[in-house]
């Protein structure tokens, strides 16, 4: 018990954690050989949503299992360097911590015949939250199993350009927060059945997402349009206004950019053209629809990768990808619908739950 004790001490202090935090960890509650620690930066509503939804799949029938959340300060300092004197995070084990965000109550998930521990026991892995944690978590030492959340597929890109990334002795896996284009264009046919004109406007940044849309879009016509800067986006949105059956909003800098989405939305509607994409913010400012994927379905599926790379996957397992890392898109994805804008389209649009279920049947 006190070797498990130490564990979690040594830990703790390898992550800067404060004394008092050390405190609270050591003795707040059962220890645990195995167990699951937390690293957050950007404590943004999905993040924290996010973390509330992973402590609720934990399984009931393991109350002792080890769950440190270790909150960061400064947008991310580096964990390899970063002392109790210099950051203000927190850690708290399972029993120990009542809440991941002031004033949001936690339960555990009721006990089921199927459920399954995020981490299996005598195993210890290490989930990163968003981009400033994962570039943190990378950079630090340690063999653990490393699995990285809520990151888009250019946050990944950017990452796996660090040689740690890569590193032969560590399994990684990276779940992104974005469904797959294949599902982007699910909806699409579902919501237009049998166009197939599709106009996209992208930035130099954003060619990783367009070799897997145009891997996904056999049979489609796309219409690509580029815009390096902000004065040449009324340009390339006019190009691809007049030959399109829709217009796709992809999650890029152009996407993460309220102003620019704005723009394609103004455009769309001018142009009497529905705007897809994948965020609910571009639903509730005028897209058509978009597949998203929630906080709780990112846990449930960061806890199934969790289970693969304790298991093997990841480093030199099976089901990677070249570089030997674990990469899944957001499934299963949710529809969301803007039905005012249907009606001003004058489409019929088959509810939210229909379309749903109909991604959820390709897969």
């Amino acid at each position: 018990m006190f070797a498990n004790h130490l564990r979690t001490l040594l830990r703790a202090l390898r992550f800067g954690v404060g004394v008092a935090s050390v405190g609270a960890a050591l003795f707040g509650g059962g220890a645990h050989a195995g167990g699951l620690t937390v690293l957050i930066a950007d404590e943004t509503a999905p993040h924290t949503e996010f973390l509330r939804q992973l402590r609720e799949t934990r399984d009931a029938r393991d109350p002792n299992s080890r769950f440190d959340v270790v909150r960061m300060s400064n947008g991310g300092a580096d964990l390899s360097t970063a002392s109790a004197a210099s950051t203000a995070i927190a850690t708290a084990t399972a029993d120990e911590e009542r809440s991941v965000v002031t004033g949001v109550r936690t339960r555990s998930m009721r006990a089921s015949a199927a459920a399954s521990p995020i981490v299996p026991a005598d195993t210890n892995i290490t989930m990163a939250v968003g981009p400033s944690a994962a570039r943190a978590a990378i950079e630090r030492p340690g063999h653990e199993p490393l699995l990285l959340v809520m990151l888009t597929r250019l946050d990944y890109e950017g990452l796996k350009t660090s040689p740690s990334f890569k590193r032969p002795d560590r399994r990684v896996g990276v779940l992104l927060r974005d469904p797959a284009m294949a599902d982007q264009l699910v909806l699409v046919d579902a919501v237009l059945p049998g166009k197939r004109r599709l106009g996209v406007v992208a930035t130099a940044e954003s060619e990783p997402l367009l070799r897997e849309l145009q891997r996904a879009a056999q049979g489609w016509d796309l219409q690509i349009e580029y815009a390096p800067d902000a004065k040449s986006l009324g340009a390339a949105l006019r190009a691809v206004l007049t030959r399109n059956d829709a217009l796709m909003v992809l999650p890029d800098l152009i996407g993460d950019s309220q102003a620019a989405t704005l723009a394609v939305l103004h455009a769309g509607a001018g142009a009497g053209l529905p705007v897809f994409g994948a965020n609910e913010g571009l639903v509730r400012s005028g897209g058509l629809a978009a597949a998203v994927s929630t906080p709780s379905q990112l846990a449930m599926q960061a806890r199934t990768m969790g289970l693969k790379l304790v298991s093997g996957a990841g480093g030199n397992g099976a089901g990677t990808n070249a570089a030997g890392v674990l990469v899944e898109a957001a499934m299963p994805a949710t529809v969301r619908v803007n039905s005012t804008v249907a009606r001003g389209l004058n489409l019929r649009v088959p509810d939210e739950r229909e379309l749903t279920d109909r991604l959820t049947a390709v897969r």
